[in-house]
């Protein structure tokens, strides 16, 4: 019996099942470095200009070209863009994973393997369509050298004609990919996609459900990563010094806002840049750079992960005592020290709020989509300035290096806030300052820049013991009206940081809590919950920390709020805790999840299902 015969598991008798439309996931497994990148972001974006919502994540090794590498795309017609957990498609080119691979699939699921692998003889309960690569590729790429970097187009072609993908949408996406300066690539990999068509429109009968038809849910959306989004963020909020060392997943935030700061911030006709971008020699370095520039009054960030942030703990804290500006982007990745490098977490919230020795607090902003990543960069860069003081912006490593689907930003609308500088008129009028000293009660001392004209700007910037007036002093006194004051600031900052996202159900009685990222998989468990146990949710996001006075409330409403997290040892949960009373703190539970893998809705449906005992 040949293998597009078989009848698999869930199949209707005599035909293929009920069709899936444009609510299915595929996953692709092949061999990093072997061109998969572009077949796979072609497939999705072929997929997303049929107006289909989209995500894509990648799955890719921490070391060397050659090792197993994972791309999942799903489609959505309700939306959904956490990653799925179930795998409807599977593509397998990689013959090191593709046993394990085709043994990892539910029944009913299909699966497009190269033919040589045999895979149709592990299981029965499959959709299976072998196809014969290395046949396929010779007439399309006569040089051997390039065939490797080809081959893959040819499952976007078979996958076009087995799931219905418009050959057009996919030539646009070949195009948009490649750009016009390389047209002659563009071709060679077209040839490709169509031999894979062609073989599956004469040689293979569909069997499976997975089928996409055309929406109009995409018009006017943008595909995007997170950190392109954060390093136009910053861009857009006047940052024009950046200090930073490479490092996964964080690199490309910088790498792109080089391009984006060389296109905008260039004087075209002189040719002179008015930024600075430094690569130095460690993060240490980097962050100590950005503390200077942030001193002399410059907009300046870096942008790391955990174990960056690990060493740069002792400069963050002179720029806490010293009340310096600064912009710490953390794309966050799975630790402790080297950890898996390139899988991601949400590992660092906890060490973030209070990294450095003494009595330190941070404020942390959570952007939980590529257009707040865009807005949240901008308001970090004024609350920096605002409260003196180094902020950070927690993404991680789903938000930042994967394919989100995203409105377009919206345009700034307000100008920079610098917060309280004085200028040498308002000194004069003043008749001097006391840098440390809280006039206008919310724990903010004003300050000057270098180089302002006047007599009176001066003060000693130090990280040992001050007294309102920057004089050294290692008084008690003095030291515990500072640190009263610090922790005044970081009360008031509750007032000017973003706010929560609430969804309050009248109907329920048990709220889901979660930041970041979670929110995807979050908000689509809720759904679940009501629609497959009628068990209504409310919702609430904490988008920054200091936690909005808001939380309290939406405990106190709730008999139990579950609070989502992407660590072990739920850090957000433990926050939470800390900044609550013991009343709050018993109606609190915690849903963990640290595989490495973007959080799926799944698990967190399972986990409440568990505790609820639904």
């Amino acid at each position: 019996m040949s293998t597009t015969e078989l009848t698999p598991v869930g199949s209707r008798q005599g035909g293929t099942p009920k069709k899936t439309v444009n609510d299915f996931s595929i996953q692709v497994a092949t061999v990093n470095g072997s061109g998969s990148q572009t077949s796979n972001t072609v497939l999705m974006r072929s997929i997303f200009q049929m107006g289909i919502p989209v995500s894509g994540k990648n799955l890719f090794p921490s070391n060397i070209q050659g090792l197993p590498t994972w791309f999942t795309i799903r489609a959505s017609k309700q939306g959904w863009v956490a990653r799925k957990k179930e795998i409807d498609f599977m593509v397998a080119m990689n013959p090191e994973t593709a046993k394990e691979d085709c043994l990892s699939l539910q029944p009913g699921a299909a699966i497009l393997y190269d033919e040589p692998l045999k895979l149709n003889e592990l299981r029965s309960d499959l959709h299976f369509y072998p196809v014969p690569f290395d046949k396929l590729v010779a007439p399309v790429c006569p040089e051997a050298r390039l065939r490797k970097l080809v081959r893959n187009m040819i499952y976007d072609g078979v996958l076009a004609q087995l799931l219905g993908i418009d050959m057009q949408e996919i030539r646009n996406a070949l195009v948009k990919q490649f750009g016009a300066k390389k047209a002659k690539a563009a071709d060679l990999n077209w040839g490709a996609v169509q031999a894979g068509y062609d073989f599956a429109a004469q040689n293979l009968t569909k069997s499976d459900a997975c089928v996409v038809e055309r929406m109009n849910k995409t018009a006017g959306k943008i595909i995007i990563e997170g950190n392109a989004a954060c390093a136009l963020g910053s861009v857009f909020a006047g940052c024009t010094v950046v200090a930073w060392y490479p490092i996964t997943p964080s690199s490309s935030l910088v790498e792109t806002m080089i391009v984006y700061l060389k296109r905008l911030r260039v004087n075209k006709e002189t040719g002179e840049a008015s930024y600075a971008v430094v690569q130095a020699e460690d993060e240490l370095a980097s962050i100590g750079m950005v503390i200077g520039a942030g001193w002399a009054g410059a907009r300046a960030m870096t942008s790391t992960a955990g174990p960056g942030i690990s060493l740069m703990s002792e400069f963050i804290g002179l720029g806490y005592y010293a009340e310096i500006p600064a912009v710490i982007f953390d794309v966050q990745r799975v630790g402790p020290s080297t950890g898996l490098p390139t899988r991601t977490a949400q590992g660092d919230t906890f060490s973030n709020a209070y990294v450095s020795h003494g009595d330190t607090k941070h404020p942390i902003l959570f952007p939980g989509n590529p257009e707040e990543c865009f807005t949240m960069a901008i308001e970090a860069f004024d609350l920096s300035e605002f409260y003196q003081t180094p902020i950070f912006v927690n993404t991680d490593l789903d938000l930042g290096m994967n394919n989100w689907m995203s409105d377009p930003f919206p345009y700034p609308t307000q100008p920079i806030q610098r917060g309280k500088v004085l200028n040498a008129e308002e000194l004069e009028r003043l008749g001097g300052f006391a840098r440390y000293k809280d006039v206008d009660g919310d724990g903010v001392g004003y300050r000057t820049l270098p180089g302002t004209n006047h007599p009176e700007a001066a003060y000693f910037t130090r990280g040992s013991g001050h007294n309102e007036k920057a004089q050294y002093s290692e008084r008690p006194d003095d030291y515990v009206n500072n640190m009263d004051r610090l922790s005044r600031k970081f009360e008031h900052m509750r007032t000017k940081v973003p706010a929560p996202e609430v969804i309050v159900n009248p109907k329920a009685s048990v709220g889901i809590l979660c930041c970041g990222t979670s929110l995807h998989a979050a908000e689509e468990s809720r759904d679940q919950l009501r629609r497959e146990y009628g068990f209504e949710t409310s919702y609430y996001r904490v988008r920054a920390f200091p936690f909005h006075a808001g939380l309290e409330e939406f405990i106190d409403r709730h008999d139990r709020v579950y609070v989502v997290d992407q660590n072990r040892d739920g850090q957000l949960y433990s926050l939470i805790k800390l900044d609550s009373p013991p009343h709050r703190i018993a109606k609190l539970r915690s849903v963990r999840y640290y595989g490495g893998l973007p959080l799926d809705a799944r698990t967190v449906t399972d986990e409440v299902v568990l505790q609820e005992g639904l």
